[in-house]
C-alpha cells in the first residue's frame, strides 16, 4: 500500500512538513510496511515556500531586506529544482507574522521588502516567478514593492512620498520612467485566493484592513487613499483597478501586479500542486491524507484540502481529511468530498491539549485511522 501524505500547515502548532512527518510516523506505527510519500502543501500564504522547495529539490537564497516598518531583516526566497523559477512568499518580507499586535500600523506598513526580493532575483538572472501574496501586513496598494523596483510616487512638489498607505492622499504623480524594464521580460504567476476589488465595501481596506490594524475611523480614509492611487494608476496605464477582481488582494498588492506586471493569477493550491507535479506523484497511490489546523465551511472555498480532494477525485484516489479540529456543523458539507474525516480534537482530547502536544496527538490519530482502514480490509 502506498499513501501520499499532503497536509497544509496546522497554524499555530505545526508546519506542513512537520505535520506530514508526524502523520507518516503514525502510519508506520500502524503498519511499518506501508509506503509513505511526503508531499506537504500550502495555499499560497505563509508556509508556501518550504513545500515547493522540498518537493522539487530546490534551494533557498538569503537576502537582507526591509520589513513592513522599514527595519532590516534577513529573509529568503526559493529557487525550484528546475533552476529557473523563483518562489517569493511576500509574507516573509511584508507579512503580519513579522509584527507584534502593538506594531501593526497600516498608515506606514510597506511592501518595499517584497520588491527587494524580486529585485534580488532579477539581478541574479531569474525571469520566472511564483509569488504567494497571502498574509500581508500592508494596505499600501503595492506602492512599496513598485518603489523598490524603480517607480516613484511624488507629491505636488515633486518630492517622494513616505512609505505606507497614509501618505497616498498627497500623491500627485506616478513616475514610471525608472521602473525596472526586466519586469516586462519576465512572467509572474500570482497565488491569489481572493477576488476582492481594490476599493469599496468589499475592497482591500474594508475586508482585510481590520486584521492589519485599520480602525473603524481609518477605513474610509485609507479606502479613499487607494481610490486616489487607482485614479493616478489609470492615468498612466489605462487600467482601472478600482473594481477589478483580485486588485484588493494583500492590501492592493494584487492591483499593483495587475497594472504593471505580466501576470497570471491562480488559486494558491493550484499553483503549488502544479509546481510539485502533484498528479504525477499520486498516480499509483492507494490513499492521500491531507489536513489543516481547523476544517470548516471555509475549507470548501479553495483551501489546500479541497484542492487535493478535487485532484484525488479526478485521479480516482480516495482522500482522507485528518485535521486538528473539524467543526461538527461543517461535517455534512465536507463529507461528500472525502473518503474519511478524522479530527485530533474529540471527546478525549481538548483544543488545548491538541495544540500543546500537536505532533504527538496527530501521530496517534494517524495510527488509529490507519488501523481502522486496514481492519476494513481496504
Amino acid at each position: 500500500m502506498k499513501i501520499v501524505v499532503s497536509p497544509d500547515s496546522f497554524k499555530g502548532s505545526l508546519t506542513a512538513m512537520e505535520a506530514a512527518r508526524e502523520i507518516a510516523a503514525g502510519i508506520k506505527e500502524g503498519n511499518p510496511i506501508i509506503e509513505t510519500v511526503l508531499l506537504p502543501v500550502a495555499d499560497g500564504g505563509e508556509g508556501t515556500l518550504e513545500p515547493l522547495i522540498m518537493a522539487t529539490n530546490g534551494h533557498t537564497v538569503q537576502v537582507d531586506v526591509l520589513d513592513p516598518l522599514g527595519r532590516p531583516i534577513r529573509v529568503e526566497y526559493g529557487v525550484l529544482g528546475d533552476g529557473e523559477t523563483c518562489v517569493i512568499e511576500m509574507a516573509k518580507a511584508s507579512g503580519l507574522i513579522l509584527l507584534k499586535d502593538e506594531e501593526k500600523n497600516p498608515l506606514m506598513a510597506s511592501t518595499f521588502g517584497t520588491g527587494e526580493l524580486i529585485l534580488h532575483a532579477l539581478d541574479n538572472g531569474y525571469k520566472k516567478f511564483v509569488v504567494g501574496i497571502g498574509g500581508s501586513a500592508t494596505n499600501d496598494g503595492g506602492t512599496g514593492m513598485l518603489r523598490a523596483l524603480g517607480m516613484k510616487f511624488l507629491d505636488e512638489n515633486g518630492d517622494e512620498l513616505p512609505e505606507g498607505a497614509g501618505a497616498l492622499a498627497e500623491l500627485h504623480t506616478v513616475d514610471v520612467m525608472s521602473f525596472d524594464k526586466r519586469i516586462r521580460e519576465s512572467h509572474f504567476i500570482i497565488a491569489c485566493d481572493v477576488d476582492n476589488p481594490l476599493i469599496g465595501p468589499n475592497g482591500a481596506t474594508a475586508i482585510f484592513g481590520p486584521q492589519k490594524g485599520v480602525t473603524t475611523e481609518l477605513v474610509d480614509e485609507l479606502d479613499q487613499n487607494l481610490f486616489h492611487l487607482a485614479n493616478k494608476i489609470e492615468n498612466v496605464t489605462g487600467i482601472a483597478l478600482h473594481r477589478k477582481p483580485s486588485a484588493g488582494a494583500a492590501g492592493g498588492l494584487g492591483g499593483a501586479f495587475l497594472a504593471f506586471f505580466p501576470v497570471t493569477l491562480k488559486p494558491g493550491i493550484e499553483v503549488v500542486m502544479e509546481a510539485i507535479d502533484f498528479k504525477a506523484q499520486i498516480k499509483d497511490a492507494d490513499f492521500i491524507i491531507t489536513g489543516e489546523g481547523k476544517s470548516d465551511v471555509q475549507t470548501l472555498s479553495g483551501k489546500a484540502p479541497m484542492g487535493i480532494a478535487n485532484i484525488g477525485k479526478e485521479m480516482e484516489v480516495p482522500v482522507i481529511l485528518l485535521s486538528g479540529f473539524i467543526e461538527e456543523a461543517s461535517i455534512p458539507q465536507l463529507s461528500p468530498y472525502f473518503y474519511k474525516l478524522a479530527s485530533v480534537v474529540d471527546s478525549t482530547i481538548s483544543h488545548g491539549e491538541s495544540m500543546e502536544k500537536a505532533g504527538y496527538y496527530l501521530r496517534c490519530r494517524a495510527k488509529e485511522m490507519m488501523q481502522s482502514i486496514i481492519e476494513k480490509g481496504v
